[in-house]
């Protein structure tokens, strides 16, 4: 019989579950604060549940296993980068950042990707699987547990497309703000999608309060298309749409993410055209000097050249940052140290 994943039950499936074995109900809170408040990682350190029991729910379920590999800390700012080993030997990436308003953690999805975007290193190979609940779950509290502080903040923008594993994602959220768990308020949770329209509005019904990043990249669906394969999939157009009905439904302010790539959609017709397309809307612009990938070639502009491009935005009535940049000395781009560990 194949052991069930105790870690991927919500606190009502517990529940069920441990009643459904001859148990109390109350064992099932006990177990579900082990594992989502205390933290444990097996079975063995629920001290207040009987041998007996113990025993019963190693044979029968699992806690997923999650090796650190790595744990790389920046010399230039407060950044800490994770290599995770799962069960079946896929890698994943997660990323502590400590702030002045709490500290963050930037998790995986997927091990792997299928969307394919340019200057990412996170879609070479390609889509490995998508991560249960308990896998995207366990590596905030991996970090947690490792930096012995309390994570506030979660950030979906590690290895994967979130909303191409839909079901699972929508339960993580479900339960990292669950008050029986960690109790992390949605609105401290950001997900990065790069633009799947039918998800982006099943999202908006989900009744969530947290914040939705589009990866928009290009100012035209013709620039989206050359530096994201998704984009021959769903028009710009529609996407934009979608980012309307999220912020209508929820009343949550989209950010969209711009990788700058020097050349390529830096220029004087990109401002234009982002003014054309974010002037009207509730949003912000969050400009991303790329990252360096060795397959590829896009550079970065310099400094000058995106304080320039940013300046102008503004004085076109767009709000607009650069993104600071953090963990630089540890392989800073998403996706840079697993690929070096994976060799794939």
């Amino acid at each position: 019989m194949e052991k069930k994943d105790i870690a991927s039950f919500d606190y009502e499936e517990l529940k069920t579950e441990i009643i459904q074995m001859g148990e109390k109900a109350f064992r099932g809170r006990q177990i579900y604060e082990w594992l989502h408040v205390k933290l444990a990682d097996s079975f063995g350190e629920m001290t207040n549940l009987s041998k007996q029991l113990r025993q019963r729910l190693e044979e029968e379920y699992i806690i997923p296993e999650m090796k650190i590999i790595e744990h790389q800390v920046s010399k230039k700012d407060p950044t800490e980068k994770f290599l995770f080993e799962l069960g079946d030997g896929n890698m994943i990436e997660s990323v502590l950042m400590r702030y002045t308003y709490g500290n963050s953690v930037c998790i995986s999805s997927q091990a792997g990707c299928r969307m394919g975007c340019r200057f990412c290193a996170s879609a070479i190979g390609g889509l490995k699987r998508n991560l249960t609940v308990s896998e995207m779950l366990r590596q905030v509290y991996k970090i947690q547990k490792r930096a012995g502080e309390r994570i506030s903040n979660i950030v979906v923008m590690g290895t994967g497309e979130p909303l191409d594993n839909y079901d699972n994602f929508v339960k993580f959220v479900r339960m990292a703000s669950d008050e029986y768990g960690l109790n992390i308020s949605q609105r401290n949770i950001t997900a990065s999608t790069c633009g799947i329209v039918p998800n982006m509005r099943r999202l908006a019904g989900e009744g969530f309060q947290i914040t939705l990043a589009l990866s928009l990249h290009g100012s035209s669906q013709e620039k989206r298309e050359k530096l994201m394969p998704v984009a021959h999939q769903y028009e710009l157009k529609d996407v934009l749409e979608a980012c309307d009905e999220y912020f209508r439904m929820t009343g949550r302010r989209i950010t969209f993410e711009y990788s700058l790539v020097e050349g390529v959609n830096d220029r004087p017709d990109d401002i234009r055209e982002l003014t054309h397309i974010l002037k009207k809307r509730n949003c912000h612009l969050n400009l991303i000097p790329v990252n360096p990938v060795r397959e590829r070639d896009y550079r970065k502009p310099d400094r000058e050249s995106a304080l320039e491009f940013k300046n102008k935005l503004e004085k076109n009535g767009i709000n607009v940052t650069i993104r600071r940049e953090r963990g630089s000395d540890i392989d800073g781009a998403c996706g840079q140290l697993r690929r070096r560990f994976a060799g794939s």
